[in-house]
């Protein structure tokens, strides 16, 4: 039933482009570091690049071990359900990079993204994406559930931040300059935002 492509176009990315959520999945190179998937979402932070790449927000958080997965090994798998519609299960594999605030290439990838105020959200990096090995699968059990719309607590918690605080938060929590299993995470203090 499943199907390897060699590009995210047509019918995979319109797909990829309607899902309200995604998820990230990263793990370290030790046999025994943790795992790590995360759920992701807000209208807007998502953006196909091109054929091969994909792009999203890093938003503030309580942890970090994307990042620093990513910045150990690049490995990353994101997946798309399909909870309304005809079932479908989109993964795309490959090699993910964090870039940072002061990265020259910043800027430009923004302006990927020019249907979300990254501000109130506390934005740590944007997560690039090239993808190795698309595919789907059928989907046939997962469930049907209804979009409501986002959240807005991430938006009103993090929009009383500055750069400052936001550098202060994140070096108050154990999870953020490093990852659980002690990899490099988030390079702190915060750049500005650009």
């Amino acid at each position: 039933m499943g199907k390897l492509y060699e590009r995210i176009d047509g019918r995979l990315r319109t797909f990829i482009e309607e899902q309200p959520l995604f998820f990230t999945a990263t793990a370290p190179l030790t046999g025994d570091g943790t795992v790590n998937l995360s759920p992701k979402g807000l209208t807007g932070s998502f953006a196909v690049i091109d054929d091969r790449t994909v792009a999203y927000l890093d938003f503030a958080g309580s942890h970090n071990e994307t990042i620093a997965h990513l910045r150990e090994n690049g490995r990353i798998t994101l997946m798309w359900c399909a909870f309304q519609g005809p079932p479908n299960i989109v993964r795309v594999h490959g090699r993910g990079e964090p870039v940072f605030r002061d990265d020259p290439r910043f800027k430009e990838l923004l302006a990927h993204f020019p249907d979300i105020d990254p501000t109130p959200h506390g934005l740590r990096a944007i997560i690039v994406v090239r993808a190795e090995v698309v595919r789907d699968s059928c989907g046939f059990a997962v469930p049907y559930m209804t979009y409501e719309g986002d959240r807005e607590t991430h938006g009103r918690r993090f929009s009383r931040e500055d750069d400052a605080s936001l550098s202060e938060y994140f070096e108050k929590k154990p999870d953020i300059a490093s990852s659980m299993d002690g990899l490099p995470g988030l390079p702190l203090p915060l750049p500005p935002t650009p």
